[in-house]
């Protein structure tokens, strides 16, 4: 062979071994570590930047971060900011009624996870939404004149460095960038996480914790958490509960490229009072959710206990669903179970008092014309009925309350 012919084949060979490797030259499961990463990376944008930061103001970003995170997702995603924000306003401001942008309850289940995508560009067309949900978002020239006027050139600019860097496996790598954010936001939070979990608070509407290890999702996970407290940075509020999108937040924050405005509320307790005071109604209206969230703890052991003989039969059944329900929202509970409730709470006083007993404490806060005075005689009122009982879960909860602090 003729040196030219050489270096000919010399130069088809490094041209093959560019296209199927790319400059990184990784083997597969390093190529599919590093799109997890990449990945990765655009969930702690959205949850940070567009969620956390812009929607919802629970914290404040240094501008260096802040525009990494803008410029990120439009590689990544083509999403512009104010379109994001503002669906996300209107979706917690008409949460599970007429107008939600994404709602399992409007557009059933299937719709929202399998097309969820595709509801979120149709209310991106809504300019009403646009004026009304998408103030202070960002107006500057690179948003006006790039980002939101091409948000394709952000996603064709990523496909050719991917497959520069990953060569024939970048179109994948691509795919799974451009797959990631309508699969876990669009599918699995507005779908998911209004449809199947577990909930530490009856918020209002119906959201769900999908897990209490916020980390695929960048802490979105914990989606009940979210919704009973929206404008907090931090997502988790259990000891068991990890929000990793919080602990990148965390870091930001110790070396100065963020500040957090922002966290859940935590009753705090200190001694007994003999009675509620004005200041005890006042720390646990503030913490209505975690007060309610206590009485729930209370009411399932209280169904335990009362309903561990019932074991066979439609009695056995009921049980199943009393266990299930009774210590949820009577607006949260199905219409064909609330009869099978009620004969079980007709055959348990213990349980029927506390249900009653809970609809009059939650009565205190749902109050619009009495007075502080008359509100904090009401629930003087209510924990002497309660320690009076003589339900151990009634006391107990009781006293806790009367210790209750703002």
């Amino acid at each position: 062979m003729n040196e030219s012919a050489y270096s000919f084949a010399s130069m088809f060979d490094s041209v093959v071994a560019f296209v199927s490797q790319g400059l990184l030259n990784l083997t597969w499961w390093q190529t599919l570590l590093v799109a997890l990463v990449l990945t990765h990376i655009t969930i702690a944008s959205v949850t940070i930047y567009l969620h956390r930061h812009s929607a919802h103001r629970a914290l404040d970003l240094h501008p260096i971060v802040s525009h990494f995170f803008r410029f990120w997702l439009w590689m990544t995603t083509g999403m512009v900011t104010k379109q994001w924000t503002a669906i996300h306003r209107k979706h917690h401001a008409k949460c599970e009624r007429e107008g939600d942008p994404h709602s399992p309850v409007i557009f059933g289940i299937k719709k929202v996870f399998w097309e969820g995508a595709e509801l979120y560009r149709a209310e991106a067309k809504n300019q009403e939404t646009m004026d009304r949900f998408g103030h202070n978002t960002p107006d500057d020239w690179i948003e006006n004149n790039v980002y939101s006027r091409f948000p394709i050139l952000g996603v064709s600019l990523m496909l050719i460095i991917d497959v520069a860097l990953f060569g024939a496996l970048g179109g994948t790598v691509w795919a799974i960038q451009m797959a990631w954010i309508p699969i876990t936001a669009a599918g699995i939070i507005n779908g998911i996480g209004h449809y199947w979990g577990y909930r530490n608070f009856e918020a209002t509407d119906a959201s769900t914790n999908i897990s209490p290890w916020g980390i695929i999702i960048g802490g979105e996970e914990l989606h009940n958490n979210h919704h009973t407290y929206p404008t907090s940075a931090k997502l988790s509020v259990k000891p068991y509960e990890f929000d990793i999108g919080w602990m990148y937040i965390s870091i930001l924050q110790a070396v100065g490229l963020a500040k957090v405005k922002k966290t859940p509320p935590k009753l705090a307790y200190g001694e007994v009072r003999a009675v509620p005071t004005e200041e005890t109604l006042e720390a646990i209206i503030a913490n209505r959710y975690e007060v309610m969230a206590g009485y729930a703890t209370q009411l399932r052991a209280a169904c335990q206990r009362e309903l561990q003989g019932m074991k066979e039969g439609a009695s056995a059944s009921q049980a199943k669903l009393a266990r299930r329900w009774l210590h949820r929202d009577d607006d949260k509970v199905p219409a064909d179970v609330k009869p099978q409730l009620a004969q079980v709470r007709a055959e348990h006083p213990v349980l029927d008092k506390m249900v009653t007993m809970r609809e009059e404490l939650r009565a205190l806060w749902s109050s619009t014309n009495a007075t502080r005075e008359q509100l904090a005689a009401d629930l003087a009122a209510w924990c002497k009925r309660a320690e009076d009982s003589g339900i151990a879960g009634l006391r107990d909860f009781s006293i806790q309350l009367r210790a209750a602090h703002a």
